[in-house]
């Protein structure tokens, strides 16, 4: 039997309301514990169909605070709910089951995991965007785009990390 397929995923938006704020960025990062893909789309190259084809495959499901937030502004602006097709774990509530709060950099530092671009947040993440389309500015779009990455990889990190239940892990 092959290995279980894992993802982890993390947008990026120009706000916290699906109703009038954009995805800007979705981050996924797939392994098997031997073979792994990353994979972004950006701007208008996020589309339900583009998401789930690049999930085909996966099992798993993985993300922070994305039964709040990911996942529901995924399904607002592109109408494909994930949690029907795929088994989803948000580490976030693993993280409060842990005694670890606060957001995903907050848990990173308790637990000692490295981030490259620590003066990036999810303010300076929009600022990013809006510099990319106002200005064509390419720095601003890369960075903007390693910041997503290193929150989807960090993700396994994380979870690498906690002890989940097994029918989670």
């Amino acid at each position: 039997m092959p290995p279980e397929l894992e993802a982890y995923l993390d947008i990026e938006t120009t706000g916290l309301y699906p109703v009038q704020n954009e995805i800007t960025v979705v981050g996924i990062y797939i392994t098997d514990n031997t073979n792994e893909q990353f994979i972004q789309f950006v701007g208008k190259n996020i589309t339900g169909k583009s998401i789930l084809e690049s999930l085909q495959g996966v099992t798993s499901l993985y993300t922070y605070n994305g039964r709040r937030f990911d996942l529901p502004f995924i399904h607002a602006r592109h109408g494909i709910n994930l949690e029907s097709h795929f088994k989803h774990c948000d580490l976030m509530h693993h993280c409060w089951r842990n005694n670890l709060y606060g957001g995903l950099k907050a848990v990173e530092r308790c637990l000692g995991i490295e981030r490259r671009l620590k003066e990036v947040n999810g303010y300076e993440a929009i600022n990013l965007w809006w510099r990319y389309i106002q200005y064509s500015d390419r720095i601003a779009l890369q960075k903007l785009l390693d910041y997503n990455k290193e929150d989807v990889i960090n993700l396994k990190i994380l979870k690498d990390k906690l002890i989940l239940p097994p029918e989670i892990s």
